[in-house]
């Protein structure tokens, strides 16, 4: 399943780097000249897909709100020194990210439950114990498709918090193994078997329901 095409909206996703359009390029100048409407032109602009992001990372939509602030607190005391080039919405994602990622690590309280028992069973050669059939992934009309992005999300919900949020940073939110690595603070291996065992565990997660669906 591509996580990435079916669960990231294309209008909430980062935008790719590039020269920003003239627009943008005013509404910069606007800003680090430190001109009150272009800060609220800011906010009313890219507020809602923050918020999309930091409410996947964090699962509460008190605590995403305040990411979402955290977020354009330093985005204010930073845009001095945003570099042109870029697009401005690309940077902010990054900032709500780091920002859901802070709360994250300051809201853990006990130890994450173990991933090995959503993990498959493999046998000496490497093949899963029970492949089962080939899942449907055509749905049946929006209703459907519908219904299935939102069974994909639950059961990522269900994944612990350090295989969840590699998995929604690379295959959900687009960032690369080493934006990743940055962002939790960890090494590019462990995100890529981090990433790995959550693509595995999903796929055990979703099996039944999806079986089910193309028996």
């Amino acid at each position: 399943m591509d996580l990435s095409s079916e669960l990231a909206d294309p209008n909430v996703a980062a935008q790719g780097l590039g020269t920003a359009p003239p627009d943008e390029a005013a509404l910069i100048d606007a800003l680090q000249s430190g001109r009150a409407e272009a800060f609220e032109e800011l906010v009313r602009s890219n507020s809602a897909r923050m918020l999309v992001v930091t409410r996947r990372i964090l699962r509460s939509e008190e605590d995403a709100q305040d990411a979402v602030q955290d977020a354009f607190l330093q985005a204010f005391r930073s845009i001095g020194g945003f570099e042109r080039g870029a697009r401005i919405s690309t940077w902010l994602h990054r900032i709500a990210v780091n920002a859901a990622l802070m709360r994250l690590r300051s809201r853990k309280s006990r130890p994450e439950d173990p991933i090995d028992p959503l993990l498959p069973d493999f046998l000496p050669d490497g093949h899963r114990v029970d492949p089962g059939p080939a899942w449907d992934l055509d749905p049946v009309d929006e209703i459907d498709r519908r219904r299935r992005l939102a069974l994909v999300r639950e059961e990522i919900d269900r994944l612990p918090d350090s295989y969840r949020t590699v998995l929604i940073l690379r295959d959900i939110e687009g960032l690369s193994t080493a934006e990743t690595a940055a962002a939790l603070e960890v090494g590019a291996d462990a995100v890529k078997m981090r990433l790995h065992r959550a693509r595995q565990a999903l796929r055990s997660l979703l099996d039944p329901h999806l079986r089910a669906s193309a028996a």
